[in-house]
């Protein structure tokens, strides 16, 4: 940060006693972070609510600035966590608004902006159509999402050299050679090429191993100087058009998995306050583990599902990883189901036990760890960039050509819902948006519609839109 780095000596006295109100700004201090949570999991507290535009970690302080791209989004945000307490690592933490109203990022120990978001494996660079570009590999798939939403249309510098970016077609980025054009953070041994040498030979050696940086950085742990990006094992690319061109960030994971290494944390939801009484039309019960699983796959894959047999209105969801499962909280925790406002948080069990063999469970137990339903299985899926709040719009793909308009509003209305309004993709009717009477009717539909069968091996997609009609 520059000189007007903020001095957290006012926000900590603060922290003591009754904490004074701060006017509305899009700069909100976050307080009581316990120690080894990453920028990534600070960062995905906002993302619920709109852009990140810029995030400083004060690690020593248990503290952290976290910048939205406006003041609507922040006062959203604060809105929310204020009666919903977020947890990160099982520990509750705070956040209210800043006296400052932005986070200046003219200091280059602060422009390592994409090492803040996880593992940078590659980087390649290039010139295209008289455009820079750059394609970034990172070790994971959400990881490459994370950075996507929160830096496209992000300014590298006050005002200018604005980032573009979107997800790239390519998988895995080839490196032949470690210069100024290209780098593989993960090899130092590959040769320097043609390319001039312009980084110093130094800073080759902080790079051979993960979670190290450059030797002269003395900013906050876990930040690297400019392009001083730590390491980590597996595949992620994205494109980032920007001031200086189109810019590239790469994602991808192993198939079927997502595991983030570095970000430790448990996976296993415990989700409270479920209406166990409520009965879905036809008299079947609504609360399912499959339908908490198809509720909770929305925001990553759902890998085992247990309703307590003697509390039926308490479950534990395990997802395939800890930041999955903050995903999870930060859009679900608070929302309306079945009549009564769902609490989700993080269990104190680390995997939810199947039943032993003769054990009393009637169907309460559910292992979906090999289920095809999982949307995030292909790390090139464009599910990565469409996950969004419960909304009373929802987004319908993979129509039969033989649906018609009246044919979806019918199977919305049998199940419950109010149609509000709908409209076909004009470019692709196999797509289409539908709106409904609450966010807390879309909800029940996305979860009793997902994957419904209109025959021939057609299965209707279901999704919250953050578009309405």
């Amino acid at each position: 940060m520059s000189n007007s780095t903020p001095a957290t000596d006012n926000e900590k006295k603060k922290s003591k006693g009754k904490r004074s109100q701060c006017s509305p700004s899009r700069v909100l201090h976050i307080r009581q972070i316990p120690n080894g949570v990453t920028g990534a999991e600070v960062v995905s507290l906002g993302l619920p609510f709109g852009k990140v535009t810029n995030l400083l970690m004060l690690r020593g302080k248990g503290q952290a600035f976290l910048e939205m791209a406006s003041v609507d989004a922040a006062v959203s945000m604060v809105n929310y966590y204020t009666p919903a307490t977020p947890h990160l690592h099982n520990q509750p933490v705070y956040i209210q608004y800043s006296n400052y109203k932005e986070l200046r990022t003219d200091n280059q120990h602060n422009q390592a902006i994409f090492s803040k978001f996880g593992f940078v494996l590659k980087i390649v660079m290039f010139h295209k159509n008289n455009q820079f570009q750059a394609l970034l590999q990172y070790a994971d798939a959400m990881h490459a999402y994370y950075a996507k939403m929160s830096l496209d249309g992000h300014c590298i510098y006050t005002g200018c050299c604005t980032l573009r970016i979107d997800f790239s077609k390519l998988t895995n980025l080839t490196v032949k050679y470690n210069n100024d054009k290209s780098r593989d953070f993960t090899r130092i041994d590959l040769p320097f090429g043609d390319g001039q040498r312009t980084m110093e030979a130094s800073l080759s050696t902080p790079f051979a191993t993960q979670n190290t940086i450059c030797p002269s950085y003395t900013g906050p742990p876990g930040f690297a100087p400019a392009l001083g990006f730590p390491q980590g094992a597996g595949p992620s690319v994205l494109p980032v058009p920007g001031a200086l061109g189109p810019f590239t960030v790469t994602t991808s994971a192993a198939p079927g998995h997502m595991t983030i290494p570095g970000i430790p944390g448990n996976s296993v939801l415990l989700v409270s306050n479920l209406n166990p009484e409520v009965s879905l039309i036809g008299g079947t019960d609504a609360i399912t583990p499959y339908g908490l699983f198809i509720l909770f796959g929305v925001y990553g894959d759902v890998h085992r599902v247990k309703i307590m047999f003697k509390k039926r209105g308490i479950a534990l969801v395990q997802m395939a990883d800890a930041t999955q499962a903050q995903l999870a909280i930060n859009y679900l925790n608070g929302q309306r189901l079945y009549g009564r406002v769902m609490h989700a948080t993080l269990s104190k069990y680390q995997t939810i036990q199947l039943p032993r063999e003769g054990q009393e469970d009637k169907g309460l137990t559910k292992d979906y760890s090999n289920s095809p339903l999982h949307r995030f299985k292909n790390p090139c899926s464009k599910n990565f960039q469409n996950i969004f709040p419960p909304s009373a719009t929802l987004h319908l793909s993979n129509i039969p050509p033989s649906v018609t308009v009246d044919d979806l509003k019918n199977l919305f209305t049998s199940k419950g819902s109010t149609v509000k309004g709908f409209k076909f993709f004009q470019k692709d009717c196999k797509m289409a948006l539908i709106q409904l009477g609450s966010v807390e009717e879309a909800v029940h539909a996305l979860i009793e519609l997902h994957n419904h069968d209109f025959g021939e091996n057609q299965h209707l997609r279901v999704s919250f839109s953050k578009s309405s009609i």
